[in-house]
């Protein structure tokens, strides 16, 4: 399992070795070449929006010039509250247009 640090949210986003796959399989445009700009994504993204899909979910999304000649990368965050809470990567996946989605923050 990986993690990466999430300032937004205060605390450290798992990568599990089980979404890794997915996402390698599902986008592999995005893994393995792209591994570091997901980090990226969730250090200093560019916006994040609420997930109208899954209700405790935030996207990440932040452009890069250089992925496919200019494209966003969306790293999917769920949160878990609790007594454990716990910050997940669902899913990523690479696109020119980012989808629709309450923004909740957006860099000035």
């Amino acid at each position: 399992m990986r993690t990466f640090t999430c300032p937004y949210l205060v605390t450290d986003v798992e990568l599990s070795s089980e979404r890794e796959s997915h996402i390698a399989g599902a986008h592999p445009d995005l893994l393995p070449e792209h591994l570091a700009e997901i980090g990226l994504t969730l250090t200093d993204p560019d916006e994040v929006r609420r997930s109208l899909r899954i209700g405790t979910a935030r996207l990440f999304c932040k452009w890069f010039e250089h992925v496919r000649q200019g494209k966003y990368v969306v790293v999917v965050v769920v949160s878990e509250a609790g007594i454990a809470e716990r910050h997940w990567v669902v899913t990523a996946y690479i696109t020119r247009r980012l989808a629709n989605g309450e923004v909740e923050w957006q860099r000035d």
